[in-house]
């Protein structure tokens, strides 16, 4: 797959960036770079390989779920500049 200045300058458009002559060419041929190299991906033999996350198996971290003190507003709110009715109290900042 080969791109062509003008395929650039439509890209760019699409997505709203402003690209000069000059530009596009460069860019063309840098797009044509990455897409060889795409195309370098296909030659890649991947019969009986399993489609995966991540390059190094990983499991999630797990935790117990276990009960904590909870109910300890008052301890909380002691730090706090203002509470009442065991919540935060702040200054209203939208009128």
């Amino acid at each position: 797959m080969s791109v062509d200045k003008d395929t650039v300058k439509r890209v760019a458009r699409l997505a709203r960036i402003a690209v000069s002559d000059a530009e596009a060419e460069k860019l063309k041929v840098d797009l044509n770079t990455i897409l060889g190299f795409v195309e370098q991906l296909n030659e890649v033999d991947v019969t009986g390989v399993e489609p995966m996350t991540a390059v190094v198996a990983m499991n999630a971290k797990m935790r117990d779920d276990v009960v904590t003190d909870g109910e300890i507003a008052g301890k909380v709110l002691a730090n706090a500049p203002g509470g009442a009715d065991q919540f935060f109290v702040v200054p209203k900042v939208v009128e």
